[in-house]
């Protein structure tokens, strides 16, 4: 075989094995091996509320336990501020409603969803957090599952305060204030 014609059939086939390397990575079975989503960049703004050129970064690493770890940080928040966070169904849109509900494991049959047996941190991915002075937060979770291939969160939006829990409106956080395409 030529020279070239060798050179670019092992590129050809270096580029298959990244691509197929990528994939896996991304896309994680639900009890296949650990993968990880990782998205960041500027929160789609909903309203004042959210400081102008306000950040996100989302990270989220499935194990091979079947679990899922998650962890939001954020920049160019107000100082000293709650916040609640959680993925949501569909990707960031126009309006928060765009979004969807929040993403749940075990899906609640009555929308909006404030059942505790659905509406909590396990079921849900909930990353609520407080910013420190200079307007930074980290919030962390792990839930007992990870995505199906065909069913996955899109994305996270912020809400205007922590996440309530109790028993007629476990899951609500008030107004969504910005949002962050995640490709869970």
């Amino acid at each position: 075989m030529h020279r070239t014609a060798r050179s670019l059939a092992t590129a050809a086939c270096l580029a298959i094995s990244a691509s197929a390397a990528l994939t896996a990575t991304a896309a994680p079975a639900t009890a296949g091996p650990a993968g990880h989503a990782r998205a960041e960049g500027a929160l789609i703004r909903y309203g004042e509320a959210l400081p102008d050129g306000a950040r996100a970064r989302v990270k989220a690493v499935y194990d091979g336990a079947g679990r899922t770890h998650v962890q939001l940080q954020v920049w160019g928040l107000a100082p000293n501020t709650e916040y609640g966070a959680h993925a949501h169904t569909n990707a960031c849109g126009a309006t928060g409603a765009a979004a969807g509900p929040h993403f749940q494991n075990s899906v609640d049959p009555t929308s909006p969803s404030t059942d505790p047996r659905y509406a909590n941190p396990t079921n849900e991915i909930w990353l609520d957090l407080t910013t420190n002075a200079a307007g930074h937060g980290v919030a962390t979770t792990r839930v007992p599952w990870q995505f199906e291939p065909t069913r996955r969160a899109k994305s996270v939006i912020l809400h205007v305060e922590h996440t309530h829990t109790g028993p007629q409106d476990s899951g609500v956080a008030g107004a969504r204030l910005g949002c962050l395409t995640v490709p869970f």
